[in-house]
């Protein structure tokens, strides 16, 4: 029997991670209420790095990303923040989606990743 590692989020019903058979998926969302795209990018994106090293893996594993965000226009800032994070080696880089949705209140942006384990 495989084992379902689960690394505990903020909010209740529901975690910020879990691995199971060579796969981790990790989502995260700034929650310092931030009124900027860029900065809550970053928060997102450290608050990725901090699950997926709980759950033993790393960006440089990352398969998938979704990025959800709440107005197209602030892609942008998100795009700068994320080329800053995800570096310049395009081996590296996983196939990655950008959707415009709404999100809760004062959010901004959310990542939602998924890694390979080593």
């Amino acid at each position: 029997m495989l084992d379902i590692t689960r690394v505990r989020g903020v909010y209740e019903g529901r975690n910020a991670g879990t691995k199971y058979n060579g796969f981790a998926w990790a989502v995260a969302t700034d929650q310092s209420n931030s009124p900027d795209m860029y900065t809550q990018t970053g928060n997102s994106l450290a608050e990725i790095d901090r699950v997926l090293e709980e759950l033993g893996t790393d960006k440089t594993r990352l398969i998938n990303v979704t990025v959800y965000v709440s107005k197209i226009q602030l892609k942008d800032e998100m795009e700068r923040a994320w080329l800053e994070w995800i570096g310049d080696d395009p081996q590296r880089w996983p196939q990655r989606a950008c959707v415009e949705a709404p999100l809760n209140k004062y959010t901004m942006v959310e990542f939602v990743v998924i890694a390979a384990c080593p």
